[in-house]
């Protein structure tokens, strides 16, 4: 049952955010437009289960009426089978927000165990997402790659940026692993490798304030992504976080951009730090959180001979590997969302 209480607490706080934006300067009304239109979709959703209470209440009164009754008695099924469905998307609407689920996301890919079979497989990760930021219309923004040799990937880091990045892609951290034949193995033997997916929130200037006294920046001979584009001037930046030991590079033609990327970076990283201590000290069963960028678990197998892909922490098993691999990923991901968001209502009827 959803406390009334709370329906209208909510209803007042959004009417006076809407009071309060029709007198407020340019410097409020940014943070007073975020929680309104963030409330507004709640808003709609109490409006709409009520609406139905009020309609099927109004039906059932019609019944004692012998002009209204028959009218009554088909209004009331439609109605009753309406109103669990829009109970279920209001329990929904309110349920506890990330605040970081609408920000753009930096993503981390690097080869686990498996050696260069692993380095490929990272890439092969690499470019299934590329696709699918395509696919949603997302921009994709290489910021530091480490090839091999064979066209592997040692290290990459990504800057994902379009609306809700975040909330979709947080379910990819985690341990990816991969069942296949490599190419370079004669004898058709099956390998197991594996690579790592990190994904955090953007972090903005006002979240993360960084002491000049705790850095150290240092300049260094650009290569650029994959040993291409070789830059002869010291262009590269190393800058490294002396408190956390956290170091960061980019190898971007110009030196200022490297600074401007490398420091976002590092926000970033350290933002995702204090997310994830805080996170530890609102609950003691880390592993039981779905996406919460836990990146031990092995959260994923690729299995090419039998062209199947599973997610191990909902027990789904796709065979179209295929598909997936080309960067579509909403079946996997939307079953995640709807499985994160089954344990957050059960939850709150506990």
């Amino acid at each position: 049952m959803i406390p009334e209480d709370r329906l209208d607490q909510i209803i007042q706080r959004f009417q006076y955010l809407e009071a309060a934006m029709a007198e407020a300067d340019g410097a409020q009304i940014a943070a007073l437009a975020r929680e309104y239109s963030e409330l507004k979709p709640v808003v709609d959703q109490i409006a709409e289960w009520r609406r139905l209470q009020a309609d099927l209440a109004e039906a059932r009164a019609m019944l004692d009426d012998p002009d209204m009754r028959e009218l009554a008695e088909e209004e009331i099924p439609a109605l009753e089978a309406r109103l669990p469905q829009a109970e279920r998307a209001l329990q929904l609407a309110l349920l506890p927000r990330d605040e970081a689920d609408a920000r753009s996301a930096i993503l981390e890919i690097r080869p686990g165990t498996g050696g260069e079979e692993a380095a490929l497989f990272a890439g092969d990760l690499l470019r299934m997402y590329q696709r699918y930021a395509e696919s949603r219309g997302w921009s994709f923004e290489i910021i530091e790659q480490q090839g091999t040799d064979l066209g592997g990937i040692k290290e990459v880091v990504a800057h994902v940026r379009g609306d809700g990045v975040f909330a979709r892609l947080k379910y990819e951290s985690g341990v990816h692993r991969v069942q296949r034949v490599p190419e370079t193995e004669s004898g058709g033997r099956i390998h197991t490798s594996a690579a790592t997916v990190a994904v955090l929130p953007e972090a903005e200037d006002v979240d993360i304030r960084i002491d000049p006294g705790d850095i150290r920046i240092d300049t260094m001979r650009s290569s650029g992504a994959g040993g291409q584009h070789v830059n002869t001037t010291d262009s590269a930046v190393r800058i490294t976080h002396l408190p956390t030991g956290i170091v960061v590079t980019s190898s971007e033609k110009s030196q200022h951009r490297n600074r401007e990327i490398a420091m976002q970076v590092l926000r970033t990283r350290l933002y995702d730090l204090e997310r994830q201590r805080l996170h530890a000290e609102r609950s003691a069963d880390r592993a039981s959180q779905v996406g919460s960028g836990d990146r031990s678990e092995r959260i994923r197998t690729y299995n090419f001979p039998q062209g199947r892909v599973t997610d191990h922490r909902i027990n789904l098993t796709l065979y179209r590997l295929d598909q997936v691999m080309a960067g579509d990923l909403d079946e996997i991901i939307d079953a995640l969302i709807a499985d994160d968001q089954a344990r957050k209502l059960a939850e709150m009827a506990a």
